[in-house]
């Protein structure tokens, strides 16, 4: 099986099947011990509102693991549901997706609680070229093919050529980053307290990179706690203030592009003029991103299809054709 084990989702996906789990890395369990209550949604649902005797939380920050016995607890939870409960018998192999600026020791804790929870074989591949593959961009071949694969805890830009990666990026700015951006904007403006989930809904339906004269049309009322007075309260949001709140974050980003676009071999970076750049990762979807991107470095930017399931349809198409992509995984 594939894993795309990400900040803010786990998807995955069992050969000849397709995918047969997109649930948010969020696990709740009684608290001292790890007895696991719920994951996913429902454990999504509790964040921020649970009893001193429960803990919801996300077990994985900045795309790595924060959590060790959560994220164990987390995906033997994900593996009994993938299987239909059969817990005794099931013993898969895996290939996770981890981000590409992980260090050896966060490596070792991925493929040790993937082996506790159960997995006989496990193999990790960095992010990047996993979405580059689920893409559909001509990795084999001799030229260059960029990829910005934003995520929930890392944005990963890259350039590929010949199934490995030539230069990369990882920052460690994503869509987590972009939620915390507005709450403290909306704390620091309105003195109104909000939570990260909230701050994520407001990205969702008004969050922009670039604004048009439609969207800044566009407002949201917010609900939260008033510093100063103690009680809830509700205030009206527009979308120009929420892009002004983000305008740090997704300066990160295309940073980032900018620099990993300074450090190609120049033979690539002209096949890069022809083929653009590929978007992908939940954080692509943000309006007006691609087209940020694209005004900042002149080449064409166009983003995924698919693009929250780039990198686990690619981790897929890796088990599927091992002996083709044997380079391309992690030693």
């Amino acid at each position: 099986m594939a894993i795309d084990l990400g900040t803010a989702n786990t998807v995955v996906y069992v050969r000849n099947k397709g995918i047969v789990l997109n649930e948010p890395s969020v696990v709740a369990v009684r608290a001292g011990t790890s007895q696991v209550l719920a994951a996913g949604r429902a454990a999504k649902e509790m964040l921020g509102k649970t009893p001193e005797s429960i803990v919801a939380c996300r077990p994985m920050r900045d795309g790595v693991i924060a959590n060790f016995e959560l994220t164990e607890s987390m995906l033997r939870y994900f593996i009994k549901v993938v299987h239909n409960n059969r817990h005794a018998l099931v013993r898969p192999r895996m290939i996770i997706g981890v981000p590409s600026g992980i260090t050896q020791v966060e490596k070792r804790a991925v493929t040790d609680s993937a082996k506790q929870a159960g997995a006989r074989y496990v193999r990790t591949i960095i992010e990047p070229m996993a979405a580059a593959i689920g893409a559909g961009l001509p990795v084999q071949e001799p030229c260059g093919s960029m990829i910005v694969d934003i995520g929930g805890g890392t944005s990963e830009v890259a350039v590929i050529s010949l199934k490995s990666v030539v230069v990369c990026k990882s920052i460690r700015v994503g869509g987590d980053e972009m939620d915390r951006a507005i709450v403290q904007y909306v704390k620091r403006k309105y003195n109104l307290l909000i939570g990260e989930r909230t701050g994520e809904n407001i990205k969702i339906e008004i969050g922009s990179a670039l604004l048009n004269p439609e969207l800044s049309k566009q407002a949201i009322d917010v609900k939260g706690r008033d510093l100063i007075s103690g009680v809830p309260k509700t205030i009206r949001l527009t979308a120009p203030e929420v892009n002004e709140a983000l305008i740090e974050t997704v300066a990160a980003i295309v940073d980032g592009v900018r620099v990993t676009l300074e450090n190609t071999p120049a033979e690539l970076s002209s096949d890069l003029v022809d083929t653009g750049i590929v978007l992908s990762g939940g954080g692509s979807l943000l309006r007006g991103l691609a087209d940020l991107i694209s005004k900042e470095t002149g080449l064409p930017v166009r983003v995924a299809e698919d693009p929250l399931f780039c990198v686990v349809k690619g981790i897929g198409m890796v088990l599927q054709e091992l002996d083709l992509y044997k380079d391309a995984l992690m030693e």
